[in-house]
């Protein structure tokens, strides 16, 4: 099984995996259904998740019911337990929007919630992040996670970012990150998708984020809380929703 999904990752466009997905994933929450690891965006149990990565594959780490990973499972967690996200009347945009909040996302009442991306069939207007055709000062949220390890120009992807949040607004902008390394590790020489997946950890991406990251974001002006949440949820709870021990998710005010 570890093969096969290594080989769909890697060779089927991912537009194309996410429509794909939308037939598979009640079969695969079906046949892998126990009671070892819950999926806390919809609290549906397994016996096992399914394995993931575009090098080095993890096990139990992709959930059967809403294609979730550590990073999805921890957001949703902090979402749900630290703000009001789900409460209180706000203006939301969300970039290259994730199958698994995106159906979610849409039905809350509270939320005026727009998507955007240049590519994904999820998003409301197809925009590049570094040119976006919002006004300034315009939403209380913004979520853009995985995205910036994809822009050559994460300095104009940041600024834009920054201009299109309301002052006092959050964006949380969670990115794969090394965190033994102290400066991030870029090389634009470095272009063939098999090198850059051995390098930088996925084809598709164009720099290892190191610590060097959030400060970055206060250098364009984000006020950043470096949110180590899993230090805040039980140690059980923790390998039961199979959330990665120590990953930040970044916190950003403007």
């Amino acid at each position: 099984m570890k093969k096969i999904f290594k080989f769909i990752i890697n060779t089927i466009p991912r537009p194309i995996l996410i429509r794909l997905s939308i037939v598979v994933r009640p079969i695969l929450a079906f046949l892998l259904k126990g009671n070892r690891f819950t999926d806390p965006i919809d609290g549906k149990s397994f016996r096992m998740f399914l394995p993931y990565g575009y090098g080095n594959q993890r096990n139990n780490v992709l959930s059967p019911s809403t294609l979730s990973l550590e990073r999805h499972r921890l957001l949703w967690l902090y979402l749900q337990n630290e703000t009001d996200f789900f409460t209180a009347p706000k203006k939301v945009l969300h970039f290259a929007p994730e199958q698994e909040f995106y159906k979610r996302f849409k039905k809350q009442s509270n939320l005026d919630y727009t998507t955007t991306d240049l590519f994904s069939p999820l998003a409301d207007v197809k925009a590049d992040i570094c040119n976006l055709p919002f006004e300034d000062n315009s939403y209380d949220i913004v979520l853009c996670n995985h995205v910036l390890e994809h822009i050559p120009d994460d300095t104009k992807a940041m600024q834009e970012l920054f201009r299109v949040l309301k002052p006092g607004g959050m964006g949380i902008f969670q990115i794969p990150q090394d965190l033994s390394r102290t400066t991030t590790f870029a090389d634009d020489s470095i272009t063939d998708p098999k090198e850059r997946a051995k390098i930088f950890g996925q084809y598709d991406h164009v720099r290892v984020y190191g610590r060097d990251y959030f400060d970055k974001l206060r250098s364009i002006g984000f006020t950043v809380i470096e949110e180590d949440y899993t230090t805040k949820i039980a140690s059980e709870l923790v390998e039961k929703y199979c959330l990665a021990k120590g990953e930040i998710i970044p916190v950003c005010y403007k």
